[in-house]
């Protein structure tokens, strides 16, 4: 999902867990996986209420200000919501891959204004980087 540089990831989280597919060995691709790990800007009511409804696991830490205002409520601000930190740890593997992505200049400067062309972009530095991959470890 492309969205222009200076909008924020967090209103495209529902779209986007829409158009997953998680493939198997046989049948259709699943589409709702057993967990989703995201940073604390994800850390939404609507966000949680939507991955509840699908019964994911939401692997997201509460920001400060949501525990403060939910301990200020007292028992009625509800219980504090699960977090799974050894799960949690295992999401720096896809955020490390987004930096090597990032550090491609034609993709850091946005010099491709055009969707398609970014999103080519994108195609092209993954299989850079796969490619290489596969050379080290032959």
């Amino acid at each position: 999902m492309l969205t222009p540089g200076q909008a924020a990831d967090c209103p495209q989280f529902q779209t986007v867990l829409n158009k997953i597919r998680i493939p198997g060995p046989v049948g259709r691709p699943r589409t709702r996986p057993a967990a989703v790990a995201a940073d604390k800007a994800y850390s939404s009511k609507a966000n949680r209420a939507y991955l509840r409804r699908r019964h994911i696991t939401a692997v997201i830490p509460e920001k400060a200000d949501q525990q403060a205002n939910r301990k200020k409520k007292g028992s009625a601000g509800g219980r504090p919501v699960g977090f799974d930190a050894e799960r949690y740890k295992q999401r720096n593997t896809v955020e490390r891959c987004f930096q090597k992505v990032k550090t491609w200049r034609g993709l850091a400067t946005r010099y491709d204004k055009s969707p398609t062309s970014y999103d080519a972009g994108l195609h092209l530095k993954g299989s850079i980087m796969w490619l290489k991959h596969l050379t080290s470890t032959t």
